[in-house]
């Protein structure tokens, strides 16, 4: 009794071990937040399409591989039961039971089957199961049992005396448990036992299974038990002792007759087809809750869990295995390696080991706390470069050989001498006996060296990401620097790297992978290694090389890529291994892999590790992509659902669409993206992208086809999704416009010929109007002509006047002249004989008429001075102004004296007189100054 107590102890322990240390295969994970409804989630099914349906306490949700939908219940209540079966999505709920079926727009609407054929169910009756045989839908409450006949619509009800617990079908005939009594099988619509054995009436039966052609009956607490030839038996297998203390919930036998259990409180279960124990899955290994309600394998063998709080799914076929460590953070792995049959990682916490290929648990090896940053074995001796130095590992001992921080990689120069990169350049180790001391530090070079190649005797290639790639020759010691070489032809950049693989030495950038070429001394492209580093998808430049396998591995976005050597010829064979960078990302440049054993490969991550088994890579079945939804608005407005079938039709304002779509891809590891087409506005496909959706804004008018593809792990979808529609054209450019705007345009050409007309007939009339206006002006201008030329006749004949004037003016002057001197002369004679002659001669000479006679002429010849000068000087008298027209004259004192009968010094005396009547200056010319009025 002891040793079986203390047997199954270790039994569990080893168990439990296992558990927490083993690799688990990718999980995805759904929360709540992500599917939007409650936690509980009661059933699982998947439609031929691929969606997933799953029952949930708020309804049914529907993922079609990219989001989520949520239809509540009709009446409110948890949602128990689901079953796709013929494009129909069959659900049990609180008091009600129907299907689901999809409209024209995508969306899902209920009939209810109760409803319909007017079922009186018992009261607070829920429906727990559903299941399809032959043309009918099975419909299990704890009460009763509904048979629908799909093609006839018809219910038959089989009532029962205790609680139903458990429906299923097994190879074509449908099995039901009734507590106290047994389980039956229906045949033609009726119930009829089959056991009633006191296990199967007392024991709750979680699933029923079939084993070697016998019944296999799984009981919620009591294990497994086999009905054969009438009689119970326990089917006795070396898990019974681990299963003992679980309580079953869910189970399902897998394609592979594997067998899933779903527990309260442990997680899942897997058995093999004898009963073995295979694995399991808690909460603690990725889980996101430790009680099953419901188990699922879909169309491509993925695990569906509805658990108590969640979601999940799990990628059994995947090639991938998950270890990520939740108990005890490592932090992120930087460098891993297998030595001595046991694995090794380096983590930003310290240095971890367990025996490689076991499920032990990793244990921390003592004084490596901190950052490691390189594992490398030489000469059969494993090194670790540390932050705080340089120790070799022995098992689970580490001895420190060096204290200079910042240990990078080591290259081996000789047995007994090693070249190692640090922060500050590089140091020499020797060994003396089977001791490594540092023997120097290189003089002449103080650059980080975590990349180096040993080429030849004397030079060292170091690459640094920020400066980059130097040679340097240094002395036959390795004790200083004598020469150091940059190479200007390749562009420094973060993640960069240099190796030495197969003899050659490789740099490798985000622009793609050089290799040098000895002959000139300098890097140059290679066209084939850079298919390692493709620029769309850059993650990390870093190369790393497997010796074991001669491999040349490489990280990327979505891949991980390797070279093998050609087999038949020199160019390498690459290999791409599909994965999100998601998945396997780590510490970016500090990418790192390794050898487990038969083709199986840990690749570090940021809390635990990758696991591939290249055994297992295969390419993705066939998958399709769906055009789920069409939403349509107007500019500013709410959108609105659109008919999903073909040739829609749409107003000319309604031309914002916007589309989604999915591939039904439940693989956590591959990588979706889509690419797209708009046939009617552009002619070439899209780039890939991960957008699983498109808005098209302000489509002019015109007939579309929106065509999609997706791609998935390298291979396109066996399908291109298409929908057709058309943009009407707006109201102005309709066809009925478009008359409206011919007999416009007619009726404007006519109007405009009838203008043009009248027009060109005014202008006729306007240029006759113009030319008769101009030949009037013509007439006009000649009769101002004759004008002219009469003006310059009368301008002739005035100057002919003013000639008179001075002529006659001469003559006076002469005239009074010649009476004066006869005066003179009489005035000699005798005083009274010629007294009256010289009163003849005086009245001659005071004659005004003269003078009169002179105004006229002068008034004539210079028309407006004698106005002009009297405006001037108001003052002057008409003898003034009489003296101021003999001076406009320019006549002298002496021929103006006898016009005004004085002599020349009383004239003299006038102008005097005049010159202070007009105030002018001492300077001024009485003469010149009147001419010029």
């Amino acid at each position: 009794m002891r040793n079986n107590l203390l047997y199954s102890f270790f039994f569990i322990y080893l168990f439990t071990v296992s558990c927490f240390s083993q690799e688990v295969p990718p999980i995805n994970i759904f929360s709540t937040e992500d599917y939007g409804a409650e936690n509980q989630n009661w059933a699982i099914s998947q439609g031929n399409n691929k969606f997933i349906y799953v029952a949930n306490n708020e309804g049914l949700l529907e993922y079609n591989g990219s989001s989520w939908q949520l239809y509540p219940t009709p009446n409110e209540s948890i949602m128990r039961s689901v079953k796709n079966f013929d494009n129909k999505v069959y659900t049990g709920f609180y008091m009600d039971f129907g299907y689901w079926k999809k409209d024209e727009f995508g969306v899902l609407k209920y009939v209810s089957i109760a409803d319909t054929n007017k079922i009186k169910m018992l009261e607070d009756e829920q429906i727990w199961e559903i299941e399809e045989l032959d043309g009918w839908m099975i419909f299990k409450s704890l009460e009763r049992i509904y048979l629908y006949n799909l093609k006839k619509d018809e219910i038959k009800i089989i009532n029962a005396e205790y609680r139903i617990h458990k429906l299923s079908k097994v190879d074509g005939v449908i099995y039901f448990q009734e507590n106290n009594k047994g389980v039956y099988r229906i045949e033609n619509g009726v119930p009829k036992l089959i056991s009633e054995d006191k296990v199967l009436k007392e024991n709750i039966i979680v699933e029923i299974f079939k084993k070697n052609n016998k019944l296999l009956f799984l009981t919620q607490k009591a294990g497994f038990y086999i009905l054969e030839d009438a009689i119970l038996n326990p089917w006795k297998i070396t898990s019974d002792e681990f299963l003992s203390n679980k309580t079953v919930y869910s189970a399902k036998q897998l394609k592979n007759n594997d067998i899933l259990l779903g527990t309260i409180s442990n997680g899942i279960i897997v058995l093999n087809s004898k009963g073995e124990f295979n694995y399991q899955i808690t909460q603690s290994l990725g889980l996101s809750n430790n009680t099953v309600l419901s188990t699922f394998e879909d169309i491509d063998n993925n695990i569906w869990l509805g658990l108590d709080n969640g979601i999940n799914s799990i990628n059994l076929s995947s090639p991938f295995g998950l270890y990520v460590e939740k108990n005890n953070f490592w932090g992120t792995i930087y460098a891993s390696i297998v030595f001595n049959d046991y694995l090794y990682l380096g983590t930003n916490q310290g240095l971890y080991y367990r025996k490689n290929n076991s499920g032990d648990v990793f244990k921390f090896i003592k004084n490596t706390q901190g950052q490691v940053w390189n594992l490398q074995v030489i000469n059969n001796v494993l090194f670790c470069g540390h932050d705080t130095g340089t120790f070799i590992i022995n098992k689970d001992k580490a001895n420190n050989i060096s204290n200079i921080r910042g240990a990078w990689g080591m290259v081996e120069k000789d047995k007994n001498t090693l070249i190692q990169g640090n922060y500050h350049g590089l140091i020499v180790f020797s060994k003396k006996g089977n001791t490594w001391s540092v023997r120097n530090k290189i003089k002449g070079f103080s650059t980080s060296s975590r990349y180096f190649v040993l080429k030849g005797e004397t030079e060292i290639f170091v690459n640094h990401e920020y400066k980059g790639v130097f040679k340097l020759d240094v002395d036959k010691d390795f004790t200083k620097v004598l020469k150091i070489h940059k190479y200007e032809s390749i562009e420094k950049g973060i993640h960069s790297s240099l190796i030495n693989y197969q003899g050659d030495i490789y740099y490798s950038s985000k622009k793609g992978v050089y290799k040098y070429n000895e002959e000139i001394n300098d890097f140059k492209i290679d066209t084939v290694y850079s298919k390692l580093i493709p620029s769309e998808k850059f993650l990390s430049a870093k190369l790393l090389s497997d010796n074991t396998n001669n491999k040349l591995w490489s990280f990327t976005e979505d891949d991980i890529r390797f070279f093998t050597p050609g087999k038949l010829s020199n160019k390498p064979d690459l290999e791409i291994i599909p994965i999100k960078g998601s998945v396997h990302k780590g510490a970016s440049g500090y990418e790192n892999i390794v050898y487990l054993s038969e083709e199986k490969y840990l690749i570090g991550a940021r809390d635990g590790y990758l696991v591939v088994d290249l055994n297992n890579l295969k390419e993705p079945n066939d998958f399709k992509v769906n055009i789920n939804k069409v939403y349509n608005n107007v500019l500013d407005s709410e959108h609105k659902m659109m008919s999903l079938l073909d040739n829609a039709f749409f107003n000319s304002n309604e031309n914002n669409l916007e589309f989604f779509y999915s591939v039904p891809n439940y693989n956590s590891t591959s990588s979706v993206k889509y690419q797209y087409q708009l046939e009617g506005l552009n002619e070439k496909w899209s780039k890939f992208s991960n957008s699983n959706s498109l808005l098209f804004k302000n489509l002019s008018f015109g007939e579309y086809t929106f065509k999609v593809r997706a791609t998935m792990d390298n291979k396109l979808s066996s399908n291109i999704a298409e929908y057709s529609f058309n943009i009407a054209k707006p109201w102005y450019i309709s066809n009925f416009m478009m008359v409206i705007y011919i007999l416009g345009f007619l009726i404007l050409g006519y109007v405009t010929n009838v203008l043009h007309r009248n027009y060109y007939r005014n202008q006729r009339e306007k240029l006759l109007e113009k030319a008769q206006k101009e030949l009037e002006l013509k007439e006009l201008e000649s009769s101002q002509k004759i004008i002219k030329l009469n003006n310059d006749k009368l301008r002739s004949d005035i100057a002919s006047k003013n000639r008179e004037l001075a002529t006659s003016t001469m003559s006076i002057i002469k005239k009074n002249e010649f009476l004066s001197s006869i005066k003179n002369e009489l005035a000699e004679g005798g005083k009274q004989s010629l007294a009256n002659v010289v009163k003849i001669i005086d009245k001659n000479l005071n004659n005004t008429d003269d003078w009169k006679m002179f105004q006229e002429a002068f008034n004539n010849a210079d028309k407006k001075f004698l106005k002009k000068i009297k405006s001037k000087h108001p003052e002057l008298t008409p003898n003034d102004l009489r003296l101021c027209a003999y001076l406009r004259l320019n006549l002298s004192s002496k021929e103006i004296a006898p016009l005004l009968n004085i002599s020349p010094r009383s004239v003299e005396v006038k102008r005097y007189r005049l010159r202070k009547k007009m105030n002018l200056l001492h300077d001024k010319n009485l003469t010149s100054y009147i001419l010029e009025i």
